[in-house]
């Protein structure tokens, strides 16, 4: 019985605790054996020293040809050894060559980038990004040819697998940058599936750029107006083209309009070009009225000066019809810049449709029609939207300052200028004067800075160059 009782008992199911209780369940505990830990540190221990050449090429170097110069030619040979490498440190300092050493210093820091940055990142960025399919797949990744470096970027060439074309990586610039840990990231398509991506290391244009020198003639095709973010000059063409300056208020577009006036003053002390300016705010231009041949300040001149330059284009578009194809600066015809300050008052904002509609028909004419007789419109504002300025298209060069959407990019520079690079809605607005222009033939956008013209440098300008200036500068 007592058997059979406890045969029973084993049979019956145990009771579980209920919550009420107060029997919390816990995860079990399970320790990592001490093997797998010594493993772990171990491996971590040996790729620390395989990487280390990678890591301090320079100290690795040095310490081994130190040991192998100790081991082979013990302290004689070692004393010898740092001896020459003091005495090729001091004639590398004491050489008179900037330029080689230069480019030294960027060949190493490119073998480093290659290395330590591009190559180790390149397949997880690429894949995260959706520019590759998967990390088994390496001879679907487009490959890096090779990585060079400038004072302030890095330009990554790769060929591209097939099936890819460069509008896969304009789409992921975003992407990109922030994967190799560059502020910024642009497309350069170099030719048939090679293609080169432009990092940025430092932000070149993050200091204020003075008004440039007022040099000994102007050359109307090449005014030098400011700095791109290469360290090159900024040179904007006005002569045979037209260009439209967009941005919100503060993002510097009157920087871009004095220093290209400021770049012309040779040429029009020379009287072979004239600046006619249209001033609705009376706030920017008419501190240097005395430069211009023209001066307009309200609805009404304005519309006559815009008139008066289509009647005087028209005019020397007649007596050139048949005689010459294009137009050279001279006393007799000189070349005219017609500055439009917020452009947008005279199309858009101007109470009096009739002045709006006059305005509108001047412009697109002088847009459509005077580049060829020397006559050419820099026209700035602040809203580019077509219902308030639906004559962007007749603008062959334009530039973007600080907007306000991101949208606003393309309405200015094209279609593409934002996946190529071109964030002028994200730049800081303690930047004035940094944008991005897009020239004529070239779809790449260039980020650039306008010097700062202060109104010390106006009133100079005012004064070295006002008294040659026409007798009828005041308004027409």
């Amino acid at each position: 019985m007592m058997r059979s009782a406890k045969v029973g008992a084993a049979q019956t199911p145990p009771t579980l605790p209920s919550p009420a209780q107060g029997v919390r369940w816990t995860t079990p505990i399970v320790e990592t054996p001490g093997i797998v830990v010594l493993a772990s540190w171990v491996w971590r221990l040996v790729r620390f020293l395989a990487t280390l050449p990678l890591r301090f090429p320079v100290m690795v170097a040095s310490a081994a040809a130190s040991g192998g110069a100790w081991w082979w030619l013990d302290w004689p040979g070692l004393a010898g050894l740092w001896t020459a490498a003091l005495v090729v440190s001091l004639v590398w300092w004491r050489v008179d060559s900037v330029s080689f050493r230069r480019w030294v210093a960027l060949r190493l820091l490119a073998w480093w980038r290659h290395v330590m940055v591009y190559r180790r990142h390149w397949q997880p960025v690429l894949v995260i990004s959706g520019l590759a399919e998967s990390y088994q797949e390496r001879r679907y990744l487009p490959r890096i040819r090779r990585v060079l470096c400038t004072a302030w970027a890095d330009r990554v060439r790769i060929t591209l697998v097939a099936g890819t074309s460069p509008a896969h990586f304009e789409a992921r610039v975003a992407e990109l940058a922030h994967g190799f840990g560059a502020p910024s990231c642009r497309v350069l398509v170099e030719g048939p599936r090679k293609i080169t991506l432009e990092f940025p290391r430092r932000d070149t244009l993050a200091r204020t750029v003075p008004a440039l020198d007022v040099g000994a003639r102007a050359d109307l095709g090449a005014l030098g107006v400011g700095v791109r973010e290469d360290g090159a000059r900024w040179a904007l063409r006005l002569h045979g083209t037209h260009v439209l300056v967009a941005g919100v208020t503060g993002s510097g577009k009157g920087s871009v309009i004095w220093s290209a006036i400021r770049a012309m003053l040779p040429a029009v002390a020379d009287n072979i070009a004239q600046v006619w300016a249209i001033d609705p705010k009376r706030m920017e231009l008419a501190y240097g009225r005395d430069l211009f041949a023209h001066y307009a300040d309200d609805g009404e001149s304005a519309v006559a000066v815009l008139e008066l330059a289509v009647a005087q284009m028209q005019d020397r578009a007649r007596r050139y019809a048949g005689k010459r194809r294009s137009h050279t600066p001279t006393t007799e015809d000189p070349f005219v810049l017609v500055v439009l300050d917020e452009v947008a008052f005279l199309t858009a904002y101007h109470p009096d449709r009739d002045i709006r509609k006059r305005s509108e028909n001047a412009i697109a004419t002088l847009t459509s029609q005077g580049r060829s007789v020397g006559f050419a419109v820099l026209a700035a504002l602040q809203d580019p939207r077509k219902e308030v300025m639906n004559l962007r298209n007749l603008f062959p060069d334009k530039v973007a300052l600080r907007l306000d959407e991101a949208s606003q990019v393309d309405m200015i520079l094209g279609e593409g200028a934002r996946d190529r690079g071109a964030n002028a809605h994200l730049i800081d607005p303690t930047l004035p004067g940094v944008g991005y222009v897009r020239v004529e033939g070239s779809p790449a956008p260039v980020r650039v800075r306008a010097a700062y013209v202060s109104d010390g440098d106006i009133t100079a300008m005012t004064d070295a160059y006002g008294a040659d200036s026409s007798s009828d500068g005041e308004a027409a």
